[in-house]
C-alpha cells in the first residue's frame, strides 16, 4: 500500500479568528509544529516572508510543499516564473495556480489561450522542479465545470498531462443554490443533464476529474450544498461574502452566523472519500498531498469568531481517520483477490 499521502495547511489558515492579528511567520510555523497532526504547509509568500519562511522551515522541520497564486493571461508570466522560482528555493513540490476569467486584454480567455498557457505553464515546472496545477475555482474560467474536462482532453491532445488542484467546495456549495447556478448557466447544464454535482451520483464532475487521474493537489476547505452567504464577510464593493467555507467541526454558540449540521457536510466528505479511494489504488501515487485551506476572506471567513486553525486541525484528523479506513479497505480487497 501507497501511505505516503501528506496532509499539511495553508498558512493563512493558522490564526483563529478573522479579528486576530496573523501571527508572524516563525508563531505560524510553531504552531503547525505544536499541533503534531501537519506534514508540511502551503504558501508562496511575499518577497520580505521569504527569508522568515526558509528560517522557520529549517527550525521547525516543516517543508513549504505547496504553494500558489492567480494570473491574468497575458499580463502575469514574469509573476508566474518568479513565483515558481520562489517554489524552486522553498523546496515546494507544487505550485497551485488560479487563471482569471478575463486576459489581460479584457476578453475571456479562450480555449487555445488555456491550452497555450498550461503547456508554458508545464515547461516552467519542469524548469523550477515544481508542478504546476490549474485550479477548480470560482471567479476562474474553471468555475465553468463543464470546461476544465474539455481543456483536460485537449491539453491530453497534445501529448501533455493534465494536473489540477481539486478544491471541491466550490462545486458542493452549488448544489440546490439557484443563484450560484445562474452563473455559466450551470442550472441548464444540470438540467440538461451535462453536468452533476452531486457527488454521491454516477457521473457526477467531482468523479471524473478524479478518475481521469488529474488531482495532483487537492484545497480542503469545508462547504454544504446552498452554503450559506458570509454575512459576516464584505467586499470591496459592498456585497457580502458568497459563503464557501463551513465550520468543519461544530461552533460554539455564537461563533456562526447560521445553524450548523453535521449531516449537511457529508456531500463534501464524500468528495474527499472519491479523492482517497482512487490515491489507495493508484499505482502512480498521483495525489501528493492534501492541504486545509479554511481562510478569514469575504467569500470564506471573514468575520468568523470560530478558530480556523481549529477547524483544520480537525479536518486532517477526520482525513487522516478516512484514509487509514480506505487503505485498510483496499488492503483486504488485495488480499481476497
Amino acid at each position: 500500500m501507497h501511505n505516503d499521502l501528506q496532509f499539511g495547511i495553508q498558512t493563512n489558515g493558522i490564526k483563529h479568528t478573522h479579528a486576530d492579528t496573523m501571527p508572524d511567520v516563525d508563531t505560524r510555523f510553531r504552531m503547525v509544529r505544536d499541533a503534531g497532526i501537519f506534514d508540511y504547509v502551503d504558501k508562496t509568500p511575499d518577497d520580505d516572508q521569504i527569508d522568515d519562511f526558509l528560517r522557520a522551515r529549517d527550525k521547525y522541520n516543516i517543508p513549504v510543499r505547496a504553494g500558489g497564486w492567480f494570473y491574468a493571461l497575458g499580463g502575469d508570466e514574469a509573476l508566474l516564473e518568479k513565483n515558481l522560482a520562489t517554489a524552486q528555493r522553498l523546496g515546494s513540490l507544487v505550485h497551485n495556480i488560479q487563471i482569471k476569467l478575463l486576459h489581460s486584454e479584457g476578453h475571456v480567455v479562450t480555449d487555445d489561450e488555456l491550452v497555450a498557457a498550461y503547456l508554458r505553464c508545464a515547461e516552467l515546472g519542469d524548469k523550477y522542479g515544481c508542478t504546476p496545477c490549474f485550479e477548480v475555482h470560482v471567479n476562474m474560467w474553471s468555475e465553468d465545470f463543464p470546461r476544465v474536462e474539455h481543456i483536460g482532453r485537449m491539453v491530453e491532445d497534445r501529448g501533455a498531462e493534465f494536473k489540477i488542484t481539486l478544491d471541491h467546495s466550490h462545486v458542493i456549495f452549488k448544489m440546490d443554490n439557484p443563484a450560484e447556478q445562474q452563473i455559466f448557466d450551470t442550472d441548464k447544464k444540470i438540467a440538461s443533464g451535462a453536468l452533476i454535482l452531486d457527488p454521491f451520483q454516477p457521473g457526477n464532475v467531482i468523479s471524473r476529474w478524479v478518475e481521469a487521474g488529474w488531482v495532483r493537489h487537492c484545497h480542503a476547505r469545508a462547504a454544504i450544498p446552498n452554503n450559506p452567504k458570509n454575512v459576516t464577510g464584505r467586499h470591496p464593493d459592498g456585497s457580502i461574502g458568497r459563503g464557501i467555507q463551513y465550520p468543519f467541526k461544530k461552533p460554539a454558540d455564537g461563533e456562526y452566523h447560521a445553524d450548523w449540521s453535521e449531516a449537511a457536510l457529508e456531500p463534501w466528505k464524500e468528495g474527499i472519500r472519491l479523492l482517497l479511494r482512487y490515491r489507495a489504488r493508484d499505482s502512480q501515487c498521483r495525489l501528493g498531498q492534501i492541504s486545509t485551506e479554511f481562510i478569514p476572506n469575504p467569500d470564506y471567513g471573514e468575520g468568523c469568531k470560530y478558530s480556523l486553525f481549529e477547524q483544520a486541525i480537525a479536518c486532517v484528523t477526520w482525513m487522516r481517520a478516512e484514509w487509514a479506513l480506505i487503505q485498510a479497505d483496499a488492503a483486504a480487497s488485495d488480499d481476497a483477490q
